[in-house]
């Protein structure tokens, strides 16, 4: 990875700016990440509109993690789901077969 081109982008989260040295393949990553967390915190802003700033990161943060969490045990999964889908045609072609 050290070798990969890298470009400085800058963010804008909320209020703040964050000049950032990224690889050039995970540009669009990134600036896609930015503007999920600013969605994040604009939705957290409206849900809690006597909060402070850094509650709303803290809130921000937990989405983000518990997003990630949930989305990880879904990666984990799917090879499970696949082979059950696998299972269930072989079973659905041997029942056709006995019912012929």
């Amino acid at each position: 990875m050290s070798n990969q081109k890298k470009i400085n982008i800058n963010l804008q989260l909320d209020a703040h700016h964050v000049s950032l040295k990224v690889p050039m393949d995970k540009e669009v990553l990134y600036r896609n990440a930015g503007e999920m967390i600013n969605e994040r915190y604009r939705y957290y802003c409206q849900l809690l509109p006597n909060q402070s700033a850094e509650k709303i990161w803290v809130y921000v943060a937990l989405d983000m993690a518990v997003n990630l969490q949930a989305d990880a045990h879904a990666h984990r999964l799917q090879p499970i789901d696949e082979k059950i889908q696998e299972l269930n045609q072989l079973i659905l072609k041997t029942i056709q077969k006995n019912n012929e």
